[in-house]
């Protein structure tokens, strides 16, 4: 089995807020996230597929037709967006944490994926420098 990387990199800008708890409260919980006039990240998404290389080409996937599909399935909707607002497939009221992100970034990516030979392996959705979120579709 044969493991193989693309990157690609997105701007959003979001809140972490909960209507019903106080303003206290929230900045307790969520500290500048709950910044009410929202505040941005740049986010890198490295998406990770698995399989066998074909013996005439020796890819697993052709990684330019790969960021294509990422591109499509999330880049261009999650790209210079309000994760809060604009995105249709975060459902309103989800925490647009990067937790839940890398979560449905992985279920728009297996949909996308499911006709090449290539599998899903695992997903690293990194909000700055120091933290990351990885996710296996477990």
């Amino acid at each position: 089995m044969v493991y193989i990387t693309r990157i690609e990199r997105f701007n959003a800008a979001h809140k972490l807020w909960v209507a019903d708890w106080t303003d206290e409260k929230n900045l307790a919980v969520f500290g500048k996230c709950a910044n009410k006039n929202w505040h941005g990240h740049n986010y890198s998404l490295h998406v990770t597929v698995k399989g066998t290389p074909d013996p005439v080409t020796g890819f697993i996937m052709d990684v330019k037709k790969l960021s294509l599909i990422i591109k499509e399935a999330a880049v261009d909707h999650l790209d210079h967006s309000n994760l809060n607002l604009d995105v249709e497939f975060i459902p309103k009221g989800m925490q647009p944490t990067t937790e839940n992100l890398v979560i449905l970034i992985w279920q728009r990516l297996e949909a996308a994926l499911k006709d090449y030979p290539c599998r899903l392996h695992a997903l690293k959705l990194w909000e700055t420098e120091t933290i990351y979120a990885e996710y296996y579709g477990e």
